[in-house]
């Protein structure tokens, strides 16, 4: 299809995963940092056991009672704060997402949505139209008359001018300017979705009090509070299991998927009893293979690695030590204007100027691709696609980590010296 993009001007083909590596046709191994479908590591052994073991023994689609389904809820919300104790399954976070629409439309009786600058919520239509990553790309048709659109809360670029403590309130206030616009043409949200921590934005970590803010005036005028975890969750952040947490709240609904079955497709919606009572409204939510027993296999199995293995615990302390690194080199490379992550989540801003921000779009582009030539897989991302974005697997090691850093140090010196 003409359509699809590959990573790299040079293109990869991947035969076989290992732990945090890819290998390729050719035998060569490439640390992978990227791809956080697979949470736990490729073809992790126990997930691979699950899967291969429920397969030989039953699949079905969801029309009929298995136990599976049942356990696997029960230990998914018990992850969770109390009150989200429903929960239903999909196939990917698109699907999760777009349930959710559908969940606070009954719920609030309005169509009307709130969300980020820059934010990404999935591939159907009706979540292109959610996600300004989208509608303001090329092929976009702009923002639909019923989405209304807020300022990314990037710490980063916040005006010089603004104390640091202020923050969360000063960004919470374009939402307030978004409530008041609907207002005025008699309108209210029906809900604010936000990823707990916007990705394609640039690895964006919200403001401490944020969400507290602008779940405070969302509720305050009707509106529903989802919280986008299709990336960030099950305890890739290591402080919590779901990226929410940090900033001490509980939202309406939660949003999982990617690496919710280590790269099985399935996914996830948990809701509040009063939600998934009132979407009983007699349009029956069927999922032919959501919730299916190996799905809910994989997906068990997936929790259990986590705890077992204290891989919450990994993810806390490697990434703690990926972003000491990062401001190491930062003191040595102008370039670098800003490291920022939680967990194994992380982003490098890269800017020409550190007073003015210019994005160095080029720079990053060029430290992407070299670090895939000296066998480390990268990514790019922010509106400027100047942010160097990592997301590597839950079991990351130290050494792992380690090899990381020399990669990019060996990168940027050299496309320092090339003066990118």
């Amino acid at each position: 299809m003409p359509n699809l993009s590959i990573s790299y001007s040079e293109p990869i083909k991947f035969v076989r995963g290992e732990g945090a590596w890819l290998i390729d046709d050719r035998g060569r191994a490439y640390l992978d940092c990227f791809n956080n479908v697979c949470h736990l590591g490729h073809a992790h052994p126990d997930i691979v056991e699950a899967i291969c073991t429920q397969s030989a023994r039953l699949n079905t689609n969801t029309r009929y009672l298995h136990d599976a389904v049942v356990t696997y809820a029960e230990r998914l919300t018990a992850t969770l704060p109390e009150g989200l104790s429903v929960a239903s399954f999909a196939c990917s976070g698109s699907e999760a997402n777009s349930l959710a629409l559908r969940m606070a439309r009954t719920m609030t009786g309005s169509n009307d949505a709130l969300v980020l600058d820059w934010a990404y919520h999935g591939t159907t239509q009706e979540l292109i139209d959610l996600s300004p990553y989208k509608y303001k790309r090329k092929g976009g048709k702009g923002k639909p008359a019923h989405v209304f659109e807020a300022a990314i809360p990037d710490s980063y670029r916040a005006p010089l001018d603004w104390p640091v403590e202020e923050y969360a309130l000063r960004f919470a206030e374009s939402i307030g300017e978004q409530i008041e616009t609907m207002r005025k043409q008699g309108r209210a949200p029906a809900f604010f979705i936000a990823e707990s921590i916007p990705s394609v934005a640039g690895q964006v970590i919200l403001p401490e009090g944020y969400l507290r803010e602008v779940y405070r005036m969302v509720r305050a005028v009707g509106g529903l509070c989802i919280a986008d975890e299709v990336q960030v969750g099950f305890g890739r952040v290591g402080s919590h299991w779901w990226a929410f947490e940090m900033q001490g709240v509980v939202p309406d609904i939660v949003t999982m998927g990617k690496p919710i079955g280590n790269g099985h497709p399935m996914s996830a919606l948990v809701t509040t009893r009063e939600i998934a009572d009132r979407f009983n409204n007699g349009m029956e939510y069927f999922n032919t293979f959501g919730g299916n027993p190996v799905s809910c296999a994989a997906g068990l199995a997936v929790l259990d690695v986590i705890e077992r293995d204290r891989l919450r615990d990994n993810a806390a302390a490697i990434g703690a030590y990926l972003v000491a690194r990062f401001r190491a080199m930062q003191q040595r490379y102008e370039v670098i204007g800003d490291v920022r992550g939680q967990g194994l989540f992380l982003g490098i801003e890269l800017v020409n100027n550190r007073k003015t921000k210019e994005p160095a779009t080029a720079f990053a582009r060029k430290v992407n691709e070299g670090a895939k030539v000296r066998g480390v897989l990268i990514g790019t991302e922010g509106p400027q696609d100047n942010v160097l974005k990592m997301r590597p697997p839950m079991v990351f090691s130290r050494a792992d980590a380690d090899h990381l850093i020399e990669v990019l140090e060996d990168t940027f010196a050299m496309v320092s010296a090339e003066g990118a």
